[in-house]
């Protein structure tokens, strides 16, 4: 039988963390690895493609193709000590607070599966959904949990778990996260920069 739920949705870059985890993930990678730069061309050519279709998928592998298995194995704990001081001072209250109000509380993000869970593996989300990165190509995605994708990736965990969700407060700093926020009843805007609450 169906159980309906009062869930909270989290994003997570911008949102309870400063920066970009995937983004500064790339640049630790380049300080930390030779190989990286030899894939400067096929960056530079991921971002013109961005210009031309913000949507699409191919600019997103594009950008992160130095991005290997090795970078993976051999950076992501180092990066993930030092990422997780640019949370935000009031989201693990925040999570806490909502889990004792009796809400689900969920985290979507566009981050990917090797660094996202990580860097809230102490907050005791309900559940945490990212990016699936391919595990041999991890520049590469089996599921990019983006834009529209994210109210799927909500769907695919409440039917996992036979619940009925009820959105009941959502928090994004992005205008890439309207699918999800638009079916939440509350929704609170965050400033990236500051951590602040948008008016």
């Amino acid at each position: 039988m169906l159980q309906k739920v009062d869930v909270v949705v989290f994003d997570f870059d911008g949102t309870l963390s400063a920066s970009d985890s995937c983004f500064e993930f790339g640049k630790y990678c380049f300080k930390h690895s030779l190989s990286a730069w030899l894939y400067l061309p096929v960056i530079g050519i991921g971002y013109v493609a961005r210009m031309l279709n913000p949507n699409g998928i191919w600019w997103r592998r594009a950008i992160r193709f130095f991005i290997k298995s090795k970078h993976v194995k051999e950076l992501t704990t180092q990066f993930i000590k030092h990422h997780k001081n640019l949370r935000f001072g009031w989201a693990k209250e925040q999570v806490a607070k909502e889990h004792r109000q009796g809400n689900k509380v969920v985290l979507i993000s566009a981050g990917p599966d090797y660094l996202i869970p990580y860097l809230v593996a102490d907050m005791k989300f309900d559940a945490v959904i990212t990016s699936k990165q391919n595990k041999e190509k991890p520049w590469n995605y089996d599921f990019l949990c983006w834009g529209p994708n994210k109210v799927v990736a909500l769907d695919n965990w409440a039917k996992e778990n036979k619940y009925i969700p009820n959105v009941i407060r959502s928090y994004s700093d992005s205008k890439s996260d309207l699918p999800i926020m638009n079916i939440a009843k509350e929704q609170i805007w965050i400033d990236s920069k500051t951590g602040m609450r948008k008016n």
